[in-house]
This record gives structure tokens, sequence and C-alpha cells, in this order.
């Protein structure tokens, strides 16, 4: 491979990354919304705050999804310059029907528990692709100044 042909793929993989990060940020954004609304839900908030927070875990689904698909691409570009990258995002879907459901203590907790997991997994997946993106920006420079 060139210098040229590496620059092409390591400018490839900065795109993705930061894609990937945007859409993390929004995910874990509108996580830290939907646990703030499950707070309010435990402690007696009722429908309407058991529908802000599911909304908000809707939105923070879409975002986890389109990350996804960015760190598959950039798993795919970072293989093309002989890296990898091992990141894994999932929200289980049963909770939002039990929460609605059973809408108790037991249930807003269980659901609680799994946006703080996916807030974890969301935020450390955000922490790793920003070095990653910081060691391929390096790289970058490095291969314009030769």
């Amino acid at each position: 491979m060139t210098r040229q042909d590496t620059l092409r793929e390591v400018r490839e993989a900065i795109t993705a990354a930061n894609r990937a990060l945007d859409s993390l940020e929004n995910a874990e954004h509108e996580l830290k919304r939907a646990k703030n609304w499950g707070l309010w839900d435990m402690f007696g908030g009722g429908m309407f705050s058991g529908m802000m927070k599911h909304g908000r875990l809707d939105k923070a689904k879409r975002q986890i999804e389109d990350a996804k698909y960015y760190l598959q691409l950039l798993g795919k570009e970072l293989n093309d310059i002989n890296l990898s990258l091992n990141l894994q995002i999932e929200i289980g879907s049963f909770l939002t029907f039990a929460d609605f459901f059973f809408d108790g203590i037991v249930a807003d907790w269980m659901v609680q528990s799994k946006i703080n997991d996916a807030l974890n997994q969301v935020t450390a997946a955000n922490t790793r692709v920003m070095e990653i993106l910081g060691n391929l920006q390096r790289w970058e420079e490095q291969l314009l100044k030769e």
C-alpha cells in the first residue's frame, strides 16, 4: 500500500470515527435524559414520566443503531489499515413493555438499571472511539509530513 493509499484509508477511518462519535454523543445525551425521567418515574411520576422516558429511550435506540453502523464502518476502515475495533452496544426491548404493563417500582427499577448499563456502554464506546480518533489524526499528520 502506498503512502497515498494509506492516507486515504486513514482519512476514511477518521470520517467514520467522527460520525460514530456524533451518534454516540447523541445517544449519551438521550440516555441521560431518559435516566432523569426514569428517576422521576420511579418516585411517582406516573404515566407522563414513563412516556417521556420511553420517548427518550426510543431516540437513544435510533442513535445507537446509527452508531453501530458507523462503528462497523470504522471497523472495516481500521481493518484496511491493519487495526481493529471491538465494541458491543445493546439496549433490551422487553423492558419497555414490562414497564408500561407492570408500571411499578420493580419494573421501573429494571428499566433504570438497563438505562444505566446502556449509558455505561455508550460512554465506554465514546471514550474508545475518541482514543482511536486521536491516534488516527496523529497518523494522518505524520503521513502528511512525510
